[in-house]
């Protein structure tokens, strides 16, 4: 089964069995060889993508873009199903041991790719450092309406040395040097390659076009195990295996993925075997307790992605013991998070005591140096006794003057966040603190920037859980009045330590040392909770049993040509 699930048993739920009756057997008069009988596969998505390329779509990071793109475009890495990255289209990921990545005492970095000998795109054309060069030109460019990257800050310059061998020139370090050109635009990989043979000359000539092109769907032409055959609008695309591929031809020869929007008409396609498995996220753990008992001939694959967290605020809260650390620590004890699990995840996820999930490559390594906290309401409430709070006769603690503890839980109109805040909310009067549950409309979410970041009390989201986020923590992230309430630090934290350690984590390169600081953030974190975790949210996955070697993590797909179909 796969080993990133295996790793994380608690969160994994696989069911095998067999179909009900065999299939017929042709008569031996009529029977087809099984070697010339084309293996298809057809999975479907929650999405109806402009472009095959996530960042070209008109929704980028929508459900299944990252799967759909990296079943058609190779980059030179790619992560296994532990999170890792191994080599794709080049020999080796730059690292400091094979001599590919190098740091000079100053910071400035090279990192050093070469090419995989044989390696083609789509058409047949070489590909080569040049595409490379011409993918971080393009992406670059502020005549074009695709955001860059932030990791281009870093880079100072990209060269082709040869045919197969680039070197990228960072300006300081970027721990996430070797990602670069990796397959799946989204997560820390990016500048994944583009075709200078076939875009560079409407690109010189007429960039208002560039955008528009039929490349991006209908002649789509890329370097990965699959190549378009038919792309139709709101309706499906079809591959075809790609006999190229310098990995190794896939053993899947047609995969078609459809396209919906109906996540119920998705369930009706795969009960019927009309589909064989899902790519990408949107269905929740009721549909997966569902398919459980529904489903007999597939798997329920569920993993963690991202974390259902309730950020403290930091500047001007209301009440102001909200700032002091002893509060927030009486508040989690007083928080039944594994009832939370249970009612709100099915009991098919765990608690989040640690910011990052465990099926994070990290996790072993820092989740012994965090504070836990158990359910545990005495305690809680000889805490807020000790901060000058008394429970009265109705039930509620109230201050020396006799005010009433209140708090407001607000939260963005997300169906987990809102029955997590409703539930929290609960918990915390039942306890005894007067706590208001407040789900903004999406309308005011969206665009009411100041209301979201002042939020008196508590805001409860639900965030990615990766180590590569924690930038968005730092203090030049605050939404205040002075950059119009944009930013990610959404708790209004500032604390010298936390963003000097976050500031260190990303420019130290050596493993050990990164994963050191690492270690020390997450403590912080736990022990002042300036994020207050509840539990980790969850993926869903649906996989046929006829399907073997199916890999699928937060980073999307992986060993994609080793996929395989069973009588």
């Amino acid at each position: 089964m796969i080993a990133r699930i295996l790793a994380f048993a608690p969160l994994a739920l696989m069911l095998f069995a067999s179909c009900a009756s065999p299939s017929a057997q042709p008569s031996p008069a009529t029977a087809v060889p099984r070697a010339n009988v084309p293996k298809r596969v057809t999975a479907i998505v929650w999405n109806d993508p402009s472009s095959l390329l996530n960042r070209m779509n008109q929704r980028p990071n929508a459900p299944g873009a990252v799967a759909l793109e990296q079943l058609i475009l190779s980059g030179l890495s790619e992560n296994d199903p532990n999170g890792n990255l191994q080599p794709l289209l080049a020999d080796a990921v730059p690292s400091l041991e094979n001599g590919l990545w190098q740091v000079q005492p100053d910071g400035r970095m090279d990192t050093t790719w070469h090419i995989r000998p044989g390696t083609v795109w789509h058409d047949g054309v070489p590909f080569t450092a040049d595409d490379l060069v011409f993918t971080t030109t393009v992406d670059q460019d502020p005549d074009l309406p695709i955001p860059p990257n932030a990791a281009y800050r870093a880079v100072a310059s990209v060269a082709a040395v040869d045919s197969e061998t680039v070197v990228v020139h960072w300006s300081r370090p970027y721990i996430y040097a070797n990602a670069m050109f990796g397959s799946g635009s989204s997560g820390i990989a990016f500048a994944s390659p583009l075709p200078k043979h076939l875009l560079e000359g409407t690109y010189l000539q007429d960039k208002t076009s560039f955008q528009s092109l039929p490349y991006w769907n209908q002649q789509y032409v890329g370097t990965g195990p699959f190549k378009v055959q038919e792309f139709v609008p709101g309706s499906h695309v079809s591959l075809v295996a790609n006999e190229q591929y310098v990995v190794g031809r896939p053993k899947i020869d047609q995969l078609e993925v459809r396209f919906s929007l109906d996540l119920d008409t998705m369930i009706a396609n795969l009960l019927t075997g009309d589909v064989d498995l899902n790519l990408g996220r949107g269905f929740s753990t009721e549909h997966a307790v569902d398919m459980r008992q529904r489903w007999p001939q597939g798997d329920v694959r569920i993993f963690p992605n991202s974390w259902i967290v309730i950020f403290p605020q930091f500047i001007d809260a209301s009440p102001a013991v909200v700032d002091d650390v002893r509060f927030r620590k009486a508040l989690i004890y007083a928080t039944d998070r594994q009832q939370l699990v249970d009612e709100l995840e099915g009991g098919l996820t765990q608690v989040a005591d640690v910011f990052l999930a465990p099926t994070e490559p990290e996790y072993q390594d820092v989740a012994s140096q965090v504070v836990r906290y158990a359910y545990d309401p005495r305690q809680a409430g000889q805490m807020v006794e000790q901060l000058g709070y008394a429970r009265a006769t109705d039930g509620f603690y109230r201050d020396s003057s006799g005010q009433a503890l209140s708090l407001e839980m607000r939260t963005y109109g997300a169906k987990i966040s809102d029955q997590a805040s409703v539930s929290v909310a609960d918990m915390w009067t039942q306890f005894g603190i007067q706590t208001e549950p407040v789900i903004v409309p999406p309308q005011r979410y969206l665009n009411d920037r100041e209301y979201m970041a002042t939020f008196p009390s508590f805001l409860m989201y639900r965030q990615p859980d990766t180590s590569s986020v924690l930038q968005r923590s730092v203090a030049s992230q605050v939404p205040t009045a002075d950059n119009k309430f944009v930013g990610s630090n959404y708790a209004r934290y500032q604390n010298p330590e936390f963003n000097s350690l976050i500031n260190r984590f990303y420019v130290t390169i050596p493993t050990a040392e990164r994963t050191s600081i690492l270690g020390q953030i997450m403590y912080h974190i736990s022990d002042q909770l300036n994020m207050m975790g509840l539990f980790y949210d969850t993926e869903i996955m649906f996989v046929n049993q006829r399907l073997q070697n199916v890999y699928d993590h937060e980073s999307g797909l992986s060993n994609i040509p080793q996929w395989d179909v069973v009588s």
